[in-house]
């Protein structure tokens, strides 16, 4: 189960309102949708969970780039909403850099083998091109939390206080704000 809610700051405090995602598809689209909340090119807070296993925020200040934080990588991946918000930048990745690896060597012929040679390894012949010396899968999402983990300091919630929360992470997030009496009215 999911809950999605924007805060919009303005000069009263912070206003709440749920949010239906069904619309959303990329993170440009979320992005759009918390510029449409804002007063005046404030803040404006996207808050998305799903029960017991993740929840994300992304933060839009006016026409700057959004920030992400995650709490659990891993989780989110398994989540169409999560997947939203696992950009190929937040991940450390080349943007599309597979695909376009793919392309080239498609588009140049490279399939390891010289012209006239054979198709295939002989039987004592292993590729080890497949995988890496370290063992680790380099699309691999990692465990834990992700992102700008000092999304909220200047607005009240320190670092180290957002990395130490998991369950009821955007009451407590809320409430660091100031704005748990407005959150609590969406949720």
């Amino acid at each position: 189960m999911y809950f999605a809610a924007l805060l919009a700051r303005t000069e009263d405090g912070w206003e709440a309102s749920d949010t239906e995602l069904d619309d959303v598809e990329t993170l440009s689209d979320l992005t759009d949708l918390a510029r449409e909340a804002s007063v005046d090119e404030d803040t404006v807070l996207v808050f998305i969970e799903q029960e017991d296993a993740w929840f994300g925020v992304i933060r839009v200040d006016g026409e700057e780039d959004p920030r992400i934080y995650i709490s659990d990588a891993s989780a989110a991946a398994r989540s169409s909403y999560g997947e939203i918000l696992l950009t190929d930048e937040l991940l450390g990745r080349e943007p599309e850099a597979e695909d376009s690896i793919a392309a080239l060597e498609e588009l140049v012929g490279l399939d390891g083998t010289e012209d006239g040679e054979p198709d295939h390894a002989t039987d004592n012949q292993t590729d080890h091109d497949d995988n890496d010396d370290d063992g680790l899968d380099a699309d691999a999402v990692p465990t834990g939390p992700l992102g700008d983990t000092g999304i909220l300091s200047d607005l009240g919630l320190p670092e180290k206080d957002l990395l130490m929360l998991r369950t009821d992470a955007l009451v407590e997030i809320a409430d660091a704000l100031g704005a748990a009496e407005v959150l609590e009215t969406v949720r």
